[in-house]
């Protein structure tokens, strides 16, 4: 057919075909055809207009929108303001058609000047709809509301659609009032809700966490004789499983499987993550072996439901999620990387070589996220090495590693002081043309400032400047930290005065960095001058008192040294090991056995374990006490030899010194269960609490028992022996002479100062030496 026996396009055709392409995703096409309708003289009517309106809405192009819309109303047809681009098209495409007459000469822009018109008013309720959705996703809420209240005056009913509109734009603004008296509204005009508007009126109330109004309407459905549909299942339950009501949940779960519907796809995450949550890891597997099998689930929610058990360390439910039966659906990708992040939240390395292998087997390639996945992993693993492998792989495999995989790597390498290999990554780095971030170059300074290397240090400092990177509050500090470690404490200094005038001022770490630089200078002032601000701001961590308690002790000032001991143990900062040793240390220098023994107390209390410089500090401090050389000696001998309940017995015997007689006896009850594990020094230390207690009973029960397990005594045993017959009301003679009895059966000699030191204990007056027969 020639040209000019063509059929002219219709209004109907030109929105039909506008329609067609926005749909397909060529939003850009369709509005060409404005500019051929123009061309053609075709006016659009305002079926098309509302159209074209409605194709601009979509695209975002807001105010293109309504100067079309406004245009239309006086009677103008411009599209000049719309930037429409020719080359959009593709002169061998399908609408090729449209550069052919929009570049023809006949026609040109001669149709557009005889296009006339005349101002009109929109009559149909679907060009309404179409403006009212328009100023709501504009923000323009009055302008909507006044489309909306216009209607009437032109003749036009509002619909359900008009109504669904006015409530969802108005709720996701956050007027839930407006919202539910458009609702309200609606019934009193009598146009009836259909499930789209109960699926609005929903969606307002689960914006606002209002899970009362959504169960609301979601029970008034049925009411209104409607049934829900996937949508409404999927608002009701991702409220119910966000706030962990899994009664409720159950109870729509039951609806939906009464009514012959199925759980939505996309619901089934959030119930699985729901009872993982809540722990009920039964439930979860329960419902997914009712309601996740099939070849309809997709691999999406499955990936999804994984990652739901790997956030929880959950790693061999996730798997047998990942193995299970799925028919003929094959696995996608992001099954992989989750498993593979969920195999690293739980430290099982050994899992991954048969996943690749599995994934390998499966014909699935990995992807940019596997092979950072597996770089993350490996580097917070500590295995640096092997994550280098995976990099060199990631780029074998044609992809460009970002910086943060590099800072990965580097960051571990750094850690495990593999520096050369840190830097060989660095400049493997540069040479592939990325630029390394702020978080590499601080890596690269925090690792040499640890060691001291402070020229290696300022060289990738000054680097990083040149990069353009402006040094923030870490960096600095960590250059502190090198000229701290090199006691340059102008240096130091003048960054922690730079620091000052920073927003967020230093941190507590170039605090403290600078507390010890001026503490090891013996620089007294400085150093109160920063403790003093730390604690105004309330800044001062264990690190900045534990600093200020041996500054004061190595200057002798004893007396301070104990007065910030007292406030670092009453801060409820104490936190680990070395804190509660620098304030034992301080105690044990002033010889003050009671605070020792409490603040040992609170150490174990707290589930602090202490370590050799914690016992080492104990038995200082016993030395100091009247405890007789050979009980000291044993104890020690036997903390070297790493007996096993040697630790607990120097606790016990620490409190029973200090008289906390109650705390002594507490840990020879957990020590001695069962006496079978126990030790011929924890022993020892058991009579001695046992008698000093009261518990003569224990004590016996306790030699009969040594005696059966074969557990040779020794003379501290029948010292304490001898004084449990005292307090059990036996005279001293006797106590001693049932003690040589012993000592007679185990073939022993008690020597006259041995027994002097019972009679002491006994606070007997009576020598009685008697002599021991084999």
């Amino acid at each position: 057919m020639d040209r000019e026996d063509a059929l002219p396009p219709t209004n109907p055709a030109y929105a039909a075909l506008a329609d067609a392409l926005a749909k397909a995703g060529q939003a850009r096409e369709s509005l060409l055809l404005l500019r051929h309708m123009r061309t053609r003289g075709v006016a659009p009517d305002e079926g098309s207009m509302s159209t074209f309106v409605r194709i601009l809405n979509g695209d975002g192009r807001y105010s293109d929108a309504v100067a079309l819309f406004n245009n239309w109303c006086n009677g103008r047809f411009e599209v000049g303001f719309i930037d429409l681009d020719y080359s959009a098209l593709d002169a061998g495409g399908p609408m090729q058609f449209l550069l052919a007459d929009m570049c023809h000469d006949n026609i040109d822009d001669a149709g557009a000047s005889g296009i006339q018109g005349v101002p009109t008013v929109p009559k149909l309720a679907v060009t309404y709809n179409t403006m009212i959705d328009l100023y709501g996703k504009a923000g323009r809420l009055k302008d909507a509301m006044d489309m909306f209240m216009g209607m009437p005056d032109y003749g036009v009913t509002p619909d359900t659609c008009t109504f669904n509109t006015m409530i969802n734009i108005f709720g996701l603004h956050g007027n839930v009032k407006e919202a539910e008296a458009l609702f309200a509204s609606m019934v009193v005009r009598g146009t009836d809700p259909d499930i789209k508007t109960f699926n609005v009126m929903m969606t307002v109330f689960a914006s606002k966490g209002d899970v009362e109004g959504v169960l609301k309407h979601y029970c008034h459905i049925g009411k209104m004789g409607l049934s829900p549909d996937a949508v409404s299942y999927r608002i009701v339950l991702r409220l119910l499983c966000e706030r962990k009501m899994v009664h409720e949940a159950e109870g729509v779960i039951e609806g939906i499987i009464r009514s012959g519907d199925c759980v939505p796809e996309q619901s089934l995450p959030a119930v699985m993550k729901m009872y993982i949550d809540r722990g009920l890891l039964d439930k979860a597997n329960a419902f997914f072996n009712r309601h996740c099998r099939g070849e309809e689930v997709s691999s999406k929610a499955f990936a999804a439901i994984m990652d739901a058990f790997a956030e929880r360390g959950l790693w061999e439910e996730a798997e047998y999620v990942f193995y299970s039966d799925r028919g003929v659906r094959r696995r996608d990708i992001v099954e992989y990387n989750v498993m593979v992040k969920a195999y690293g939240a739980a430290k099982r390395y050994d899992r991954v070589r048969p996943l690749l292998e599995y994934m390998n087997e499966s014909g699935v390639s990995p992807d940019e996220c596997t092979f950072n996945s597996l770089i993350q992993m490996f580097a917070t693993g500590g295995f640096p090495q092997r994550a280098k492998k995976v990099l060199d792989k990631m780029k074998d495999a044609g992809f460009k590693p970002k910086c943060e995989t590099y800072a990965a790597v580097i960051t571990m390498y750094s850690r495990s002081y593999l520096v050369s290999e840190a830097i060989d990554l660095y400049n493997e780095m540069k040479a592939s043309g990325i630029e390394p971030n702020v978080v590499v170059y601080g890596v690269l300074i925090d690792t040499f400032a640890e060691t001291g290397q402070i020229d290696e240090a300022l060289h990738y400092s000054n680097l990083m400047e040149e990069s353009g990177i402006t040094p923030n509050q870490i960096i600095l500090t960590s250059l502190i930290k090198a000229y701290s470690k090199a006691n340059c404490w102008k240096e130091a200094q003048d960054l922690y005065s730079r620091m000052k005038n920073m927003d967020s001022g230093p941190d507590i770490v170039a605090s403290n960095s600078m507390l010890n630089l001026y503490a090891n200078l013996g620089m007294v002032t400085k150093v109160k001058e920063i403790f003093d601000c730390l604690k105004r701001n309330n800044q001062a961590d264990d690190v900045s008192y534990t600093s200020m308690i041996f500054l004061y002790k190595n200057m002798g000032l004893l007396n301070e040294s104990v007065r910030i001991a007292h406030d670092l143990q009453n801060s409820g900062l104490l936190s680990d090991c070395a804190s509660y040793n620098a304030v034992l240390a301080c105690f044990v220098a002033k010889g003050k056995l009671r605070e020792c023994a409490e603040l040992v107390q609170q150490m174990q209390e707290g589930n602090i374990l202490p370590d050799a410089s914690t016992f080492g500090l104990i038995l200082s401090i016993m030395k100091k006490s009247q405890i007789s050389p050979e009980e000291i000696s044993q104890l020690e001998s036997s903390y070297s030899d790493n007996r096993s309940s040697t630790s607990q017995a120097i606790v016990a015997f620490l409190y029973l010194t200090a008289g906390m007689h109650a705390a002594a006896l507490n840990v020879c009850e957990k020590y001695m269960n069962p006496v079978l594990t126990v030790d011929q020094c924890a022993c020892n230390v058991a009579f001695k609490v046992y008698a000093s207690c009261g518990e003569v009973d224990k004590a016996f029960s306790l030699f009969t028992q040594m005696h059966e397990l074969g557990l040779k005594p020794d003379t501290a045993t029948y010292i304490h022996l001898a004084t449990c017959y005292g307090i059990h009301g036996n005279g001293m003679s006797e106590s001693l002479s049932s003690v040589n009895g012993f000592l007679g059966y185990q073939n022993n000699e008690v020597s006259l100062h041995k027994t002097l030191a019972s009679c002491r204990e006994t606070g007997s007056n009576i020598l009685a030496v008697q002599p021991v027969k084999k």
